[in-house]
């Protein structure tokens, strides 16, 4: 079957089948990851400073997001001795209380931009030779759920990718949707009734764990965490 490079997948489609070497060795996605949600993002070049934040964050985070189900996997086109010698650089350097920050999870050599070109993370108008700051979530069954894309210039927000997966595996396992800043413990929106009789039980329904503000808009009351 024939490989397109350069188009980015949609969110919905499966995720591109690719092989890498790594920092942690070689790795087989989405195979090696069965049953875990997965945080793919690039990041421009090694020895940047944004990215030099950003992983020392993401390292900083990982047991978060192995608490949620979720490995990391970050990708840039440099080399894998560039890569390990950026990590052990990383080590050395401290930042908002961040220090002897050490990176566990797999940082994948590029340099051909085989997989970068897979999702799309070369976009001309930045750069030919660097990956955008991407982000894409992808949940267990190997399903893209969400695609972030940032600038060169501008650093990731990482409590927004966690709250990301958080609120993806909410209205997973409750066949729901999370409204605007919803934060664990936060009340979430019931699915839009289907018919007029739906619509109107619900808005009259007693139950003291759901209230409705119009027909078309009902919460279920969550229980502070």
């Amino acid at each position: 079957m024939e490989e397109t490079f350069g188009k980015m997948p949609l969110i919905g489609e499966d995720a591109p089948h690719f092989k890498a070497v790594t920092t942690q060795g070689p790795i087989n996605f989405p195979e090696d990851y069965k049953g875990k949600w997965v945080i793919l993002f690039s990041h421009p070049a090694d020895f940047t400073p944004v990215c030099t934040t950003e992983f020392m964050t993401f390292a900083t985070l990982a047991n978060d997001f192995k608490a949620l189900n979720t490995e990391l996997i970050g990708l840039s086109v440099d080399s894998l001795y560039a890569h390990i010698a950026w990590l052990r650089k990383i080590q050395e350097i401290e930042w908002k209380g961040m220090k002897n920050v050490e990176v566990k999870f797999p940082l994948i050599e590029d340099i051909r931009m085989e997989v970068a070109n897979k999702f799309g993370m070369i976009q001309p108008g930045q750069s030919n030779t660097q990956a955008v700051r991407a982000v894409f979530v992808i949940d267990p069954n190997a399903k893209i759920r969400t695609i972030l894309y940032y600038p060169l210039s501008m650093g990731r927000n990482f409590d927004e990718i966690k709250r990301i997966i958080q609120a993806l595996q909410k209205a997973d396992s409750d066949k729901c949707a999370t409204p605007a800043d919803w934060r664990p413990g936060d009340d979430v929106i019931i699915p839009t009734a289907g018919s007029c009789g739906t619509a109107k039980e619900r808005v009259e329904s007693k139950d003291p764990n759901q209230y409705c503000l119009d027909w078309f808009m009902c919460f279920r009351r969550e229980s502070k965490k």
